[in-house]
């Protein structure tokens, strides 16, 4: 019986530490997983909370704290909205920055393409220099671009126009998408090209039917990038635009919806929710292309 009983011991100590184990394990994961997970979200997306509730809060419970509580809404309301809408020329801004934004990204697109298909497979002397270049410049702040481009867009008559913006924008996306669409063509395996190249194809041929359509994951997350800074820019929409009817919405809603030391809260926040909206769209249809891209630029 002894014996029996020993055994019996031991069989439910064995079978207590795998469970003792487990749980530990499950704490551990807890504790160093989703906790700092569940931290991490919620720091994230509170500045999206406070700007969506501020927008449907009336005056009254944006300006009386003690009264009413600060992070919930009690009598939700639309007239910040409406007030955006109808009072101001909100449609005019979000009209002018998307096409300032699809401009911008279409010409950086394309000049970037042929730059990184350039430096890629053409392989002249000096080609990886060029790259590293052209990557560099994306480093310089775009104050110090700033002097030589006001200049340029006065003496070409293209102050405060859109024109000056769509033309001014691709001095910094282009650098940053050339460098992506390097290391996305790299990817790709060179001997489809010297196939095409060998049945006669010539290099547009090729860039056109066969290296682009393998490359549109890279392709659009350089577009994604190139619309989300174009949406986002601030310090050349304020210098190169002053009419209030040609502002992009960043600019916008920051210089006319704040008089003097009076801001308007409930539009701020309103304007700023709708504006990132598009933005948000675009993000959620082309997310894994973005990924993927971005994966295989940082493989090569």
């Amino acid at each position: 019986m002894t014996d029996a009983a020993a055994t019996a011991t031991q069989g439910n100590a064995a079978t207590a530490q795998p469970e003792a184990m487990s749980w530990d394990s499950k704490s551990r994961r807890v504790v160093m997983l989703y906790v700092p997970l569940a931290c991490f979200v919620l720091i994230l997306l509170f500045p999206f909370y406070w700007m969506g509730i501020t927008a449907f809060k009336p005056n009254a419970e944006l300006y009386d704290y003690k009264t009413y509580n600060p992070f919930w809404i009690g009598s939700p309301t639309l007239d910040h909205i409406r007030h955006l809408l109808f009072n101001t020329a909100y449609p005019r801004w979000l009209v002018t920055t998307m096409t300032v934004s699809i401009c911008a990204t279409i010409l950086s697109l394309f000049a970037s393409t042929l730059a990184a298909y350039a430096i890629q497979r053409l392989r002249f002397r000096g080609s990886q220099y060029v790259g590293l270049a052209i990557y560099l410049a994306y480093l310089v702040p775009p104050s110090i671009l700033f002097i030589p481009l006001a200049t340029m867009v006065f003496q070409l008559g293209l102050f405060d126009t859109p024109m000056a913006l769509i033309l001014t924008y691709p001095t910094f996306l282009i650098p940053f998408c050339t460098w992506l669409l390097i290391g996305y063509f790299k990817s790709i395996p060179y001997e489809l090209e010297e196939c095409a190249l060998i049945d006669g194809a010539t290099r547009i041929q090729i860039l056109m039917k066969i290296t682009l359509p393998l490359a549109v994951p890279g392709l659009i997350s350089a577009g994604i990038f190139s619309f989300t800074l174009s949406w986002n820019e601030f310090i050349y929409a304020l210098a190169f635009i002053q009419s209030s009817e040609s502002k992009t919405v960043p600019v916008a809603i920051l210089t006319e919806l704040v008089s003097g030391d009076v801001y308007q809260w409930g539009a701020l926040m309103a304007g700023s929710l709708l504006g990132s909206l598009p933005v948000a769209i675009f993000y959620s249809f082309f997310v894994d292309y973005y990924v993927s891209s971005l994966t295989g630029a940082v493989k090569e």
